[in-house]
This record gives C-alpha cells, structure tokens and sequence, in this order.
C-alpha cells in the first residue's frame, strides 16, 4: 500500500485560455480504466478482500482508516489517494462517513503525477 497526495499545494496553476485554477494530475492509464464513487455512510466499511486489478482510491471529502497486508490501520482524508497492486489485501472504514472515487485499471502509475504523503 502506498499514499500519495492530489491536494491542491501539490497542484498546478492553469491560466490557458484565459483559465485561473489548480489541477492536481492524477493518472493515466494505457488500458481501459474503471472509475467509480464510493459513498461510505457513518461507521461505513469495504471489506477485507484482494485487489483484483490495480486500485487507486481518492478521499474527496471525509475521512476514514485504510490498511493493506498489515493489522495496522493508517488515518486517511479528503486530499489523500491510496494506491494497491494488483492481488493486494486491503480494507477501508470511516467512523464518520466519506466519498471517494476508485479509479482500477491494469496499468495504473500514481507515482508519475502525484508525491508520496
């Protein structure tokens, strides 16, 4: 499991085409991707399980706790962006409640746009 950061202080100011706003880049993917939000509601979880394919996922508002092999679970939030490989145990819960977006793909490379957290 690795943490990277798409908050804005890690974007980039657009001023193109008379434009005035922050992209924080995320990914590109080679071949088809899957993208999805993830409503997780108070006390919400996503189960224990194995990456199928490698998974990105994107704290958009809230927070929650991740986990990957290990019984340690890390503090993530809105800003944060949790990546595993493919054939990857990993779980997601919130006390709170969070959104987030999934983004699966087979050629999934965060490290090429975003810094680790």
């Amino acid at each position: 499991m690795k943490i990277f950061n798409f908050s804005k202080e890690h974007g980039k100011q657009i001023t193109k085409f008379n434009s005035d706003f922050v992209m924080s880049r995320i990914i590109q993917t080679e071949k088809p991707a899957h993208i999805g939000s993830m409503y997780l509601e108070e006390n919400g979880i996503i189960g224990f399980h194995q990456a199928v394919v490698p998974q990105l996922l994107l704290i958009v508002n809230g927070e929650g706790f991740v986990r990957g092999n290990e019984e340690e679970y890390i503090k993530v939030q809105s800003g944060d962006a949790i990546f595993w490989e493919k054939g990857e145990w990993h779980e997601t819960k919130t006390d709170t409640g969070l959104i987030a977006i999934v983004i699966e793909s087979e050629t999934l490379k965060p490290s090429t746009f975003m810094p680790l957290k």
